[in-house]
């Protein structure tokens, strides 16, 4: 009961709406501030300069006190103004592997003509980021969130907060955009032995495109390597072309969890078959992924590799 009466009263107080799409504009509702610790010792000095101006009748002291507080005033609205109406939209997390850190980018458009200045990033688990954005211009903070095990990463809730230009007062808005980051296994070390490439011979043996022979030209896909490009035909036709091989597909490969020793837990399987995709990319093989509740085509390049590694970071069934 206590827990949530606190998230309701957290939920109406702070305006937490859970991840949102769209972009969130930070209107009046959405902002909150509050004095800082220096904030409140200014105004216990101000409070003691009151003091002795009356028990003294010092003119001169209510001058100083009364323009100090119009100052302090001032710096409040100006707080409060820096990050109003500021639109927020987030951007894309590039994937990581378990144990680094994963790099979340939040787009902050100033639709205004003042600057803002000081604008602070940061989340619950990780220190702030501080970004200018400049009148009529968008500019990108970024929050760092270490990825501690594979799977989909999310930011939570962040916080965009700001105590320009005084740093008596800090303001602050509470965000959490649908945002994700996909995190991969981390690649064993030291790795097996790559399983043995299939050949042309033998029972159970496959072919395919092969590397011996050419064959002729089709149509560039993402994801095929430079060096099979057709440049002299691209720069005639302006149109990418890739070669095709046929011969011995000897450098085609299948990386099968079933290829691991039995004694292995799941995590350690997917941290192997990881290195295997890392170091078939490297070796510039064609390969191919099987899982027990997935097949990955084969293929090649950096396409391929994306998502080999995003099928093992997404696994959840147990061998």
């Amino acid at each position: 009961m206590y827990a949530a009466l606190k998230n309701t009263i957290a939920t109406r107080l702070f305006q937490w709406r859970g991840p949102q799409a769209g972009p969130i504009v930070l209107v009046q509702r959405r902002v909150f501030i509050l004095p800082t610790r220096q904030g409140l010792i200014y105004a216990c000095v101000l409070l003691v300069l009151l003091t002795g101006s009356i028990n003294y009748s010092l003119g001169l002291g209510f001058v100083l006190t009364f323009l100090l507080a119009a100052l302090g005033v001032n710096g409040m609205i100006h707080t409060f103004r820096n990050l109003a109406n500021l639109r927020v939209t987030g951007g894309r997390a590039r994937p990581v592997f378990a144990g680094d850190v994963a790099e979340f980018t939040v787009h902050l458009e100033n639709g205004g003509d003042a600057d803002r200045y000081a604008i602070g990033l940061a989340s619950e688990r990780t220190d702030a980021t501080f970004t200018d954005v400049k009148a009529r211009t968008t500019t990108s903070a970024v929050a760092r969130i270490r990825a501690p095990r594979r799977g989909v990463l999310r930011p939570g809730r962040l916080t965009l907060f700001t105590r320009f230009p005084l740093g008596l007062y800090r303001a602050w808005a509470y965000l959490e955009l649908d945002m994700h980051c996909i995190v991969y296994p981390r690649p064993a070390f030291p790795a097996l032995p790559l399983p043995p490439a299939a050949t042309s011979a033998g029972a159970g043996a496959e072919r395919g495109r092969g590397q011996e022979d050419f064959s002729g030209l089709r149509q560039y896909h993402v994801g095929d390597s430079p060096r099979h490009i057709a440049w002299k035909a691209a720069a005639r036709d302006q149109v990418l072309l890739t070669k095709q091989f046929t011969g011995r597909a000897e450098t085609e490969l299948w990386l099968d969890c079933a290829q691991l020793p039995p004694q292995m837990g799941v995590e350690e399987r997917l941290s192997h078959l990881a290195r295997w995709v890392l170091d078939a990319h490297a070796a510039g093989l064609s390969y191919g992924l099987r899982l027990p509740a997935r097949t990955v085509d084969m293929a090649a390049g950096e396409a391929q590799r994306d998502r080999c590694l995003e099928a093992l970071a997404l696994y959840d069934s147990d061998w």
